[in-house]
């Protein structure tokens, strides 16, 4: 939940981006008590804000009265430096990925101790995956995750490895555990999840570089890695390097 805006010195400002703030992917659709409640604003507050968002676009009402982010708030997020440079560079890579494995395609930066979902290719046949574009998932739990994990910082990796969370029975929660899958991600340049996220998903990642630099992650998802991991690592690899070249 968002912290305290209705203090008497909280600004219009904090206001309203307490209420942006309100959702996550856990809250995507929120009635005006709740937007009220996790923004920490008094109902009549929230909804005057909520009511003038709405008629700027920033907010959008259902038809059973629930709030949605509106799509002004999409539009201004794609401009930011992270979407429209990476985003732009890797699409044609990841379509290739795609076209060649029909799995589902992720493409992934660290943003703090998650990961977050820049973009997601998937057909009808894809294995159900509980990600989407602009939402984050834990870096412990996922493919991308591992490989951005394995190359963040040392403060960012004790901090994530101290706070293991239980995703499913598969997720991995001893530390020295991870820490040895870190290592060997680094060692071998890919990375693999086991049902860890989601079950009935399995997933392997590679890094992007740019120059010495991990920027960014491309995996797939699928229903198992057994016969084509190494397949699936070197369509991998091929469209990491392609846009690490381009960047």
């Amino acid at each position: 939940m968002a912290g305290n805006t209705s203090s008497p010195g909280a600004s219009v400002t904090s206001r309203v981006l307490g209420l942006l703030a309100a959702f996550d992917t856990e809250h995507r659709r929120l009635t005006l008590t709740e937007l009220a409640a996790r923004a920490a604003l008094p109902v009549p507050t929230a909804h005057r804000l909520a009511g003038e968002l709405t008629a700027a676009g920033a907010l959008s009402r259902c038809p059973d009265g629930r709030y949605v982010v509106g799509r002004l708030i999409w539009d201004v997020g794609l401009l930011a430096p992270v979407e429209t440079g990476l985003r732009q560079v890797a699409e044609p890579f990841l379509h290739d990925v795609y076209a060649a494995t029909r799995a589902t395609v992720h493409l992934a930066v660290r943003d703090g101790d998650a990961a977050l979902y820049l973009e997601r290719m998937r057909g009808r046949t894809s294995v159900p995956v509980v990600s989407s574009i602009g939402s984050t998932l834990p870096l412990h739990a996922t493919g991308v995750g591992k490989v951005l994990l394995a190359h963040a910082p040392e403060d960012v990796r004790a901090r994530v490895l101290g706070s293991l969370v239980r995703v499913t029975r598969y997720t991995i929660t001893q530390p020295g555990l991870l820490d040895e899958q870190l290592v060997r991600i680094r060692r071998d340049g890919y990375a693999t999840t086991y049902e860890e996220m989601s079950l009935g998903a399995c997933s392997v990642a590679v890094p992007i570089r740019r120059a010495d630099e991990v920027v960014a992650a491309i995996g797939i998802v699928v229903a198992n890695l057994r016969r084509d991991r190494a397949r699936l690592v070197t369509a991998l690899e091929v469209a990491a390097q392609g846009i690490g070249r381009q960047l």
